[in-house]
């Protein structure tokens, strides 16, 4: 693990929430490693409703104790208007408020919103909100107090797995017939394809996870190329990012991906236990997170999602001296930590390199180890063989959904 250890401490998220538990002190941690300048620092995490919520004394005399909400499988997570919604693929959509300080389930996701594996959700600046659900074969739709909206495709015809809305079309990765599904938002109706066409090199073999950078371009995770594709605002073939291989800049297992303000992309890997970070031009900037146990560190990750407007609920938990830009929420399907919370910024007063130098950087620290013998690997960890599984990414069901 990549962390270091300064005087500030932080709080658990019990502290945050106003309840009565006195402050835990635990160590900061920071990603990359020192003597790197820090870019990100893993703030907190949670996993059910008692790490939101304090039930009190009067209830608990009244009701007697209550089995608090709990994570189950995570995986899909998206933040609106001071919620965070997560996908249990085990359960339902589950909503933690940080205003209200409650962890509940989506209210509208029931009769026609009726859930059946919930797996990857997306939300609109409206604060539409677009689930999607391989087991019941559609996408349903909420809106932004929560209720059932709509439903797109039809069940049995194929299996969505993540969808992302851009102007009036809403992009559905089909991991069964191997393409992106556009749709018209008003009418539900399919207005084209992407990625099911063109030279063999350029096509989709299966598409799990998808997001737009700010030029509308679209990233398409392929865990069966092992790649990000993309593709142009004409759905053309527009190059890939990474391949199969188990250095890093490479892909084993690659999961969910989510882009910045500044076109960098955050790639999960759930072999490798991180999540890697590249430029607009595919190059590998840095990556966070590992296998190991403690906090900062990530477990069959899933998914990461990029947030520039809840940060002032998470202040507190940033070290004095760090400057955070926005927060990164990843799901880890296993382990103590299911949604990890990480801030994305700089240490006041130091001199940060450049993209590119970082690049350099980078390469150059690659090359050392090259040269030097290589020490044993732990398994899923960067520098272990990786072999093909084509069965991992297959229909997401459990801890191994795509």
């Amino acid at each position: 693990m990549k962390k270091r250890i300064g005087c500030a401490a932080t709080v658990l998220i019990a502290a945050l929430f106003g309840c009565a538990a006195p402050p835990v002190k635990q160590e900061t941690v920071f990603f990359p490693t020192a003597p790197a300048p820090p870019r990100i620092q893993y703030l907190t995490s949670f996993s059910s409703q008692k790490d939101i919520e304090k039930e009190s004394a009067f209830r608990t005399f009244v009701l007697g104790e209550t089995e608090p909400l709990r994570l189950d499988k995570p995986y899909g997570v998206g933040v609106f208007d001071g919620k965070i919604y997560v996908c249990d693929t085990n359960q339902t959509v589950f909503v933690l408020d940080l205003r209200a300080r409650t962890f509940r389930t989506l209210k509208g996701a029931k009769d026609k919103g009726q859930l059946r594996q919930p797996l990857n959700i997306s939300i609109e600046s409206d604060g539409t909100k677009y689930v999607t659900d391989p087991v019941r074969g559609q996408v349903v739709a909420f809106d932004r107090n929560d209720e059932y909206l709509k439903a797109y495709g039809t069940p049995g015809a194929w299996k969505p797995v993540d969808a992302v809305a851009l102007d009036d079309w809403l992009y559905v990765a089909d991991i069964q017939n191997a393409m992106v599904q556009v749709f018209d938002k008003k009418s539900g109706m399919i207005v084209r394809t992407i990625g099911n066409k063109g030279e063999p090199g350029h096509r989709l073999s299966m598409p799990t996870n998808i997001a737009f950078d700010s030029a509308g371009r679209l990233y398409v995770t392929d865990v069966g190329r092992f790649q990000i594709v993309k593709f142009n605002r004409d759905g053309e073939y527009d190059g890939v990012t990474g391949k199969l291989g188990n250095n890093p800049g490479h892909f084993a297992r690659p999961r969910g991906i989510d882009i910045d303000r500044e076109d960098r992309l955050f790639a999960v890997d759930a072999s490798f236990n991180n999540v890697q970070i590249f430029n607009r031009q595919g190059q590998l900037l840095m990556f966070f997170g590992s296998g190991e146990r403690g906090p900062g560190t990530l477990l069959l990750p899933a998914k990461v999602a990029v947030d520039y407007d809840n940060l002032p609920f998470f202040r507190e938990y940033v070290a004095p001296d760090f400057e955070v830009e926005y927060l990164l929420f990843v799901t880890s399907q296993f382990g103590g930590r299911l949604v990890n919370v990480y801030g994305f910024g700089k240490e006041k007063g130091v001199a940060y390199p450049s993209d590119d130098e970082l690049k350099q950087e980078l390469i150059e620290k690659l090359r050392r180890q090259i040269r030097e013998p290589a020490a044993p690997k732990e398994p899923g960890k960067p520098g272990e063989p990786v072999k093909a599984d084509p069965g991992a990414p297959g229909p997401p069901a459990g801890p191994t959904a795509p």
